[in-house]
């Protein structure tokens, strides 16, 4: 039985994206969202979700976007735990973004292909390919 947990999720910048890089380099973004629906009875209800972008999407996301845009992003959630400074344990879900894009509903964007990486081992396809690049984010490593 395979089970998905791929999410999308449509909402608001809440904070700048912050650009950080992992001891082994790799480029990780991280920035806040927020969600707003509507209840049947009129009552507005917010949710709040962090977001983690790693290499060249974090890169280009980092360089694109700012608080108050609207965005569309498409990944996966996943739980991590530490432990604070007191010693009690913590722990959150958050979104791994495969896709992040602006929503056009109430905006217009100009794209600009970003040139290819140096060759890095990156798995993703040629520019002038029709074939969907694949995630090459670290897997082992903390966003920070």
């Amino acid at each position: 039985m395979a089970f998905d947990n791929t999410v999308t999720v449509i909402g608001n910048i809440t904070r700048d994206p912050e650009l950080r890089f992992t001891p082994s380099g790799a480029a990780v973004a991280n920035f806040g969202l927020a969600w707003n629906r509507r209840t049947k009875s009129g009552e507005d209800i917010t949710s709040f979700f962090d977001v983690t972008c790693w290499s060249e999407l974090g890169e280009n996301v980092a360089e694109s976007l700012t608080k108050g845009n609207r965005v569309i992003v498409y990944g996966r959630l996943e739980q991590r735990s530490w432990e604070n400074q007191e010693g009690e344990r913590r722990s959150k879900v958050e979104i791994i973004a495969d896709e992040v894009a602006p929503s056009l509903r109430w905006a217009t964007a100009e794209v600009t292909r970003t040139p290819r990486g140096d060759g890095g081992g990156s798995s993703q396809a040629p520019a002038d390919s029709n074939t969907a690049p694949t995630s090459n984010f670290p897997t082992d490593e903390e966003p920070f």
